[in-house]
């Protein structure tokens, strides 16, 4: 069965989902992995959007935060401040989707920028949006990226989202209550974070090795010692994304 990485990587971080939960969702491959579980084995996954939106049962694939085709049907709509402070802050929020062009060996994230020097970047990031606020407090949080070198150094260029800072009890150090990214879905495999916070890679893909995985890292990455292997992709999660999805391909054609 051949399928994108994309898909690879959307149909994994989907079955990270359960039945019930609360998730804040972006756009892009995390609203794709929140819609499948929701049609799979998560029929009771409430959605929230950035934007205000409770409850979104969106007829297609919304193209932003602010599609109209989140607000038909949904439990309810209020404002950005109400969803950031009364529902994130507040502990109601399971789970929240994030990326960054860099994650770091203690879950770090950078979307910010390239470069050493802030005023003077080598490349210039559109920034955080809600994703700091979502690393900070969601109950627990999920990466979703490729596996690449660039995307995974030894620290981030610039902090933007927080993981676990320097090691494991650094989020409670900062007076930060979420549990942060309990898990990073790559095109390889599976990254948690161990006792001292820093990600080692606990299963791999069908077809993919843990040498990829180290080659692809940035840092000595570590593997866990019973390593385990992700259930292949089905037809029917592949049909669901591309026949009721994302038809055109928009999120599914690249990794």
């Amino acid at each position: 069965m051949d399928y994108s990485s994309a898909e690879l990587m959307i149909v994994n971080a989907a079955r990270l989902l359960k039945d019930g939960d609360v998730v804040f969702v972006g756009v892009g491959q995390p609203n794709m992995a929140c819609n499948l579980a929701k049609r799979t084995h998560a029929p009771n996954l409430t959605m929230i959007y950035e934007a205000g939106v409770i409850g979104a049962e969106p007829a297609h694939l919304p193209l932003s935060i602010g599609d109209p085709t989140l607000v038909s049907g949904a439990l309810s709509v209020v404002s950005m401040y109400d969803i950031f402070s009364n529902y994130l802050q507040r502990g109601n929020v399971d789970v929240g989707f994030l990326g960054g062009a860099q994650i770091d060996r203690f879950g770090n994230i950078n979307a910010t920028l390239i470069g050493s020097d802030y005023a003077h970047p080598k490349i210039r990031l559109p920034g955080s949006g809600g994703a700091q606020e979502i690393a900070a407090w969601a109950n627990r949080c999920y990466i979703m990226t490729p596996h690449q070198k660039r995307r995974f150094p030894e620290k981030v260029d610039f902090l933007t989202s927080a993981g676990y800072l320097g090691g494991a009890g650094g989020r409670e150090k900062a007076g930060l209550r979420g549990k942060g990214p309990i898990g990073v879905v790559t095109d390889l495999g599976f990254m948690q974070p161990d006792e001292t916070g820093e990600l080692i890679l606990t299963a791999l893909h069908p077809g993919k090795s843990a040498q990829m995985a180290i080659e692809n890292t940035g840092w000595a990455l570590k593997v866990a010692a019973h390593l385990q292997t992700t259930q292949p992709v089905t037809e029917h999660e592949l049909k669901i994304l591309r026949e009721e999805l994302d038809p055109t391909g928009i999120y599914l054609k690249g990794g």
